[in-house]
């Protein structure tokens, strides 16, 4: 599984979902997982992003089509990065 760090901010109508449901979180993660995205870590943060999600996917288009539905909703907009482990990284630089 490939990992990948979300970034995501919510619009005006997540953030009012959020105030009125904030389970609605945990509904979403849900829906990711049916579609092969494993939340491994998630936080709520503070400055230019709403949540940091840390994730696996089984490749960068499962990730693109959990993108792109989430971002079709309209309750947030979504950045998304590859990210390698530090061990695989060093690994790959000998």
């Amino acid at each position: 599984m490939a990992h990948y760090i979300i970034l995501s901010r919510l619009t005006d109508e997540g953030r009012k979902t959020i105030k009125h449901n904030p389970e609605r979180i945990l509904e979403v993660n849900k829906e990711l997982e049916k579609m092969g995205v494993k939340i491994k870590e998630q936080f709520a943060v503070l400055g230019p992003y709403d949540f940091v999600n840390i994730v696996e996917a089984p490749d960068n288009v499962a990730i693109m089509k959990s993108s792109v539905e989430m971002g079709a909703r309209g309750t947030m907009q979504i950045l998304t990065l590859p990210a390698i482990t530090v061990e695989e990284f060093v690994k790959k630089m000998k």
